[in-house]
């Protein structure tokens, strides 16, 4: 009857802490730690063969992607009349679920693990295509080259904005204006800038692009070539600096986005989780945060790259080396985005469906599912949450032993000699050694 200490736990992550959660973070460390010692007794010529490719198929395809690009474009504003016509609710309006859940938890994944795809389903390519040539239009500006991917790192960054602070990222009538907003405003500066603008100013051609480096399938020497997961960020040549702090903002983003829903980071703004009153209490919290996060990330990496430099004696110069290696964070941003959406996904897939299926609420049954009903029973078994939460801790771990091996890669190439690449290699392995745990705690963490 005396009182003592009891631990409990109030989020939906109830069956989570019945795992032995501790002993996966450790096993995922000690996994990413074993390919960094395998990698630096391993002979330069295996490491180098790692990422091999073959050609499979001639990559001419310029016909195909106009035309998915006009009907991706016609779909895009069919969906923003569906947002502003369609119900209010975000789980039965079309455009909210196309939005985060196809397009930015599964389309993203997707473009990750394949390569690119987005080049034939961007909206913008088939307009700009029809307005230079049906058109005549030539734009009467020159997007300077001193600009680099500025601007879409500070576009990446609004959008950061609207997924973690914006109070209401998926109300329709909201989210519809932004997006045609957002459409109408880059293709105004399409029609500026020319084709240039869509390279380097469209914030998702860009996330897109960089985020399909990690796919096995690209186009090079007019062939589709297949490959090892990131052999095009270990064989491919340096970015410029804009976008390689736009590689290193990706992960810093996705980060946030995890981190700001645990209960610890209402502890650090001195709020009760369990009276969370909603976004719009934290907004510009979660706005510094999200700057924060980016800045802290960057810097910490340059500090990394500086260490490593000192410790081969020699290598490249800070913003070459920020340029050769940022991208070989992409994989961790890739396995960090599957594991945080992966329980959302399997749910808000379903809603998609069922919206799809019947857009307006009036009854209708496009996709003939019947009498269908949306299940989360698989949140309510300790056997199948554990599925997928290891499903969510390999994604982490794969991340980053793909980010391990590609930066091995580049550093085989960048100083020449194993030895220097290896000690260039310690700093950088003793962050992701610290990221792999600080994933894997976010998996595990409570959170609201």
């Amino acid at each position: 009857m005396a009182p003592q200490r009891s631990w409990a736990h109030a989020s939906e992550q109830g069956f989570v802490l019945l795992l032995p959660t501790d002993l996966y973070t450790g096993a995922g460390v000690v996994a990413v730690l074993l390919t960094v010692l395998a990698l630096a007794v391993a002979p330069r010529r295996s490491a180098l063969r790692i990422n091999a490719t073959v050609p499979i198929l001639e990559a001419k395809a310029r016909r195909a992607q106009l035309s998915i690009s006009i009907c991706s474009c016609v779909i895009f504003w069919l969906l923003i009349w569906v947002g502003l016509a369609g119900p209010r609710d975000p789980l039965a309006n079309p455009l909210v679920l196309m939005v985060w859940t196809v397009f930015w938890m599964g389309l993203l994944t997707v473009q990750g693990l394949a390569g690119d795809i987005w080049t034939y389903l961007n909206p913008f390519t088939a307009p700009a295509w029809l307005a230079r040539s049906g058109l005549g239009w030539r734009a009467p500006l020159c997007l300077p080259a001193w600009l680099g991917y500025w601007p879409a790192l500070a576009g990446f960054l609004l959008f950061g904005f609207v997924l973690l602070a914006d109070p209401a990222p998926a109300d329709p009538d909201h989210l519809a204006r932004l997006a045609a907003g957002y459409w109408v405003f880059h293709f105004a500066l399409a029609l500026l800038y020319g084709p240039a603008w869509l390279r380097r100013g469209e914030p998702f051609a860009v996330l897109f692009r960089a985020i399909g480096w990690v796919g096995i399938c690209a186009r090079s020497g007019g062939r589709l070539r297949l490959g090892p997961p990131g052999w095009q960020i270990a064989t491919g040549a340096a970015p410029p600096l804009s976008l390689a702090v736009f590689c290193v903002m990706v992960l810093a983003t996705g980060s946030f986005d995890g981190l700001n829903e645990t209960f610890w980071w209402l502890g650090v703004l001195g709020m009760n989780p369990l009276e969370f009153s909603g976004r719009s209490a934290v907004v510009w919290q979660n706005t510094a945060g999200l700057l924060l996060a980016n800045l802290f990330l960057v810097l910490v990496f340059a500090l990394t790259l500086t260490l490593g430099q000192r410790l081969a004696g020699q290598g490249p110069h800070l913003t070459r080396g920020m340029r050769l290696f940022a991208p070989t964070l992409l994989p961790i941003a890739l396995g960090y985005h599957v594991a945080h959406y992966l329980p959302s996904f399997l749910v808000d897939s379903q809603y998609a469906l069922v919206a799809l299926s019947d857009p307006l609420m009036s009854g209708a049954d496009w996709l003939r599912l019947g009498e269908f009903f949306v299940s989360t029973g698989f949140f309510n078994s300790k056997d199948s949450v554990r599925v997928i939460y290891l499903s969510q801790a390999g994604a982490v771990v794969a991340g980053h032993v793909l980010a391990v091996l590609t930066a091995h890669a580049v550093a085989l190439k960048a100083y020449g000699s194993h030895r220097e690449a290896v000690l260039s290699q310690v700093p950088l392995a003793v962050f992701m050694l610290g990221y792999t745990w600080f994933g894997l705690w976010l998996l595990a963490s409570p959170r609201f």
